[in-house]
């Protein structure tokens, strides 16, 4: 049950940052939780994809925001 409220929590965050996302004409899309590894995995599509500045969305926008609200969180990855 945790692990579905931490989920929970990943996707309302990620909603709060796609509007930015979708304004550059990209998106980024809920993969999975791993618990074990406290890892989010994500999939980039649209302009996204061939973004050069997709790492640092990722890890400076969503990652910290991940982070800073669920405690769990360690790692976004791109899959």
């Amino acid at each position: 049950m945790k692990d579905d409220k931490i989920v929970k929590k990943i996707k309302k965050i990620m909603a709060k940052i796609e509007p930015y996302v979708a304004g550059h004409g990209g998106s980024i899309n809920f993969v999975s939780w791993e618990p074990v590894d406290g890892r989010v995995l994500v999939s980039l599509q649209g302009a996204c994809e061939n973004c050069a500045m997709s790492t640092l969305t990722l890890k400076f926008g969503l990652e910290a925001a991940l982070k800073k609200e669920i405690p769990e969180v360690r790692e976004v990855v791109s899959v």
